[in-house]
């Protein structure tokens, strides 16, 4: 027989509890993706899911760490937060994740960005595991009305909410690993851990060429609009659509084959110059002993303190 708590609640109560948090959480994502979108630079590419090539403005310690040593820290580190099982060590991982952000002085409009990313994916959680989550012995349920079928399980929210919590602690370091140091020499630190040199130049080269394509496309997309084309559910702009995509791979095609062709012109066999000398310093290291520090003082705290 399974110890369980029941909270009985009326029917009315259902949307309290689910459909009211749901709308403040949407007004919320809509509000501060508004936000963000004007404090961001309207000559500016909007799409922060890549770092930029550009030096970064701010020098801070984060950028003067040696970009081996970020990639390997940030990344273990991430993997310590994705093992945590309790909230509490969740919110701190938070709470670190923001103060490093905070030192390495990376725009806080793009890190909010990423996290509206992320906002539906995080929102699917907060509201289907509750429903779904299988009751244990010791659960607390809340039962509405006579639907026993339909349970709202606080261990269910209590999973979703450590889930959410994580997830934004690694988002919020993606900032600091991509936006302290310039993409070249971020792909040249992971060729010197061992990545294969030919994946960061083909990551680099779809990088340099990716705002061409989509220039590109959103050129076509003009000259189709202004010679009168209208989407609609029928078999004319099914056609309309896929001439549209075809002649967008012939074109980008044919321009990867001219910048090939430009790259030998210019003596390219295979290698880029290394675009930074990398020299690792005791600080260096000493920054990345107090990370993984960190990361293990969180996995002590959530597998024993918690635990307990």
């Amino acid at each position: 027989m399974l110890d369980i708590t029941n909270i009985k609640l009326p029917l009315w109560q259902l949307p309290v509890f689910v459909l009211i948090p749901l709308a403040v959480f949407a007004l919320a994502v809509f509000f501060l993706k508004r936000f963000a979108y004007k404090r961001s630079i309207p000559t500016e590419e909007r799409d922060w899911s890549v770092p930029p090539i550009a030096d970064a403005i701010y020098d801070s310690v984060i950028n003067r760490w040696d970009v081996r040593c970020k990639i390997v820290t940030i990344l273990a580190f991430s993997f310590a937060i994705a093992s945590l099982k309790h909230l509490t060590p969740a919110l701190f991982a938070i709470g670190i994740s923001s103060l490093v952000l905070l030192i390495s002085r990376t725009s806080f409009t793009k890190a909010l960005l990423r996290l509206l990313a992320i906002a539906g994916f995080i929102s699917m959680f907060l509201i289907v595991m509750p429903f779904s989550v299988p009751v244990h012995s010791n659960d607390t349920v809340i039962i509405f009305g006579k639907m026993n079928w339909l349970v709202f399980n606080l261990r269910g929210l209590l999973l979703a909410a450590t889930i959410a919590a994580k997830a934004v602690a690694i988002t919020l370091l993606m900032e600091p690993l991509l936006s302290t140091a310039p993409l070249p020499v971020t792909l040249h630190g992971l060729s010197k851990l061992g990545v294969p040199e030919m994946a960061g130049q083909m990551v680099l080269l779809s990088y340099r060429y990716l705002h061409v394509f989509r220039h590109e496309a959103r050129r076509m997309s003009s000259g189709m609009q202004v010679r009168g084309f209208r989407k609609h559910t029928n078999i004319q702009t099914l056609r309309a659509v896929a001439n549209f995509l075809g002649m967008l791979l012939v074109r980008s095609f044919e321009r990867t084959e001219r910048v090939f062709d430009a790259m030998r012109a210019r003596g390219y066999k295979g290698r880029f110059p290394e675009p930074a000398e990398l020299h690792l310093k005791t600080s260096d290291l000493l920054i990345t002993a107090l990370w993984l520090a960190a990361g293990s003082a969180l996995i002590i705290f959530d597998r024993i303190i918690c635990q307990g």
